[in-house]
């Protein structure tokens, strides 16, 4: 899941630490071009009210700048400085979670589509993949008719959730509380059958067993199967995250390049980011050019933690 803030405040009383790039704590509250920034998230958010005047399509790059006193350049240069990216992107993120929104109410796809602000199917369905991992259909389903098990444990790195389908592992989460995992679980399949333990996958606990053992350093080469819906550029991404060695750290720039696709940094990004099955797919190990460590769905701490564990072990 991913969270937008108008300002840094805001992401920090959340709980989130301050960007060791952009160092946002560095300007004042007060300050002009912040309060910008924050008018540009607010035009935006508007745009999706029902009773807005202008549609997130009439807020252009020309317009919103326009409103703050900058031109289209400066604005999209100092929204990604303090945003992290581009109006646009803010502005698709905020329509594809209200489309999620109301295809989880249940909305049949014709109405949410419209009503998140996308002008048509095919515009949706082009992004779909990349976004929901699914078609909007499926999507709206929230996962009905599969029947996914899972079971919680203490790991070396906080509480474990691990859920799967008879093919395979479909998540695999950490956190502080298995009450906080369950629910990522249940939001993201609303409609599945989700069994705690039970009469699971016979292989669900020898699952979890491995997975322990390699959290633990005991069993450095992690190979199980994994379930989950995934875009042909995911799965490229994933499978390439899978051959980095145990101890070892990729930079996003290495992985674009090891797909053929050098040009796509941000792309392999948002597909580390999307990674469903932590561990298994180890996302942990890429990190920024300059060595430094970009964002971990599971907290940045609990990722530098996870690779001088296995720098460690792997010396052992």
């Amino acid at each position: 899941m991913v969270v937008f803030f108008a300002v840094p405040q805001a992401a920090e009383r959340q709980g989130f630490r301050p960007c060791k790039r952009c160092h946002p704590g560095s300007v004042e509250p007060g300050n002009p071009t912040l309060r910008a920034v924050a008018n540009v998230c607010r035009a935006i958010e508007a745009g999706f009210s029902n009773d807005a005047s202008d549609t997130p399509r009439d807020l252009t790059l020309a317009k919103l700048s326009a409103a703050v006193r900058m031109s289209p350049y400066q604005l999209e240069r100092t929204f990604r400085r303090f945003i992290g990216i581009t109006p646009r992107q803010y502005a698709d993120a905020k329509r594809m979670g209200r489309l999620k929104a109301a295809l989880r109410k249940g909305e049949n796809v014709t109405t949410a589509l419209y009503e998140a602000g996308f002008g048509s199917s095919s515009r949706l369905y082009e992004r779909a993949p990349a976004q929901l991992g699914m078609t909007p259909n499926a999507y709206r389903r929230g996962g009905a008719g599969m029947e996914i098990h899972y079971t919680t444990a203490e790991s070396p790195f906080g509480k474990l959730l691990l859920a799967a389908t008879r093919k395979g592992v479909s998540a695999l989460y950490l956190g502080k509380s298995s009450a906080e995992l369950e629910k990522a679980l249940r939001d993201e399949y609303p409609r599945a059958a989700l069994v705690n333990e039970g009469k699971g996958p016979a292989n669900l606990q020898a699952w979890l067993a491995k997975v322990l053992n390699h959290l633990k350093g005991r069993e450095p080469h992690l190979d199980l199967p994994t379930d989950v819906q995934a875009t042909a550029f995911q799965r490229r991404v994933w499978e390439e995250l899978r051959k980095i060695p145990y101890g070892a750290t990729r930079t996003y720039t290495q992985v674009a390049r090891a797909i053929g696709r050098p040009s796509a940094v941000r792309a392999v990004a948002r597909a580390c980011a999307t990674n469903p099955v932590s561990v298994i797919v180890p996302c942990h190990r890429v990190v920024r050019e300059d060595g430094q460590l970009a964002g971990y769905r599971w907290g940045l701490e609990r990722k530098q933690t996870l690779i001088e564990h296995e720098a460690k072990a792997s010396k052992n």
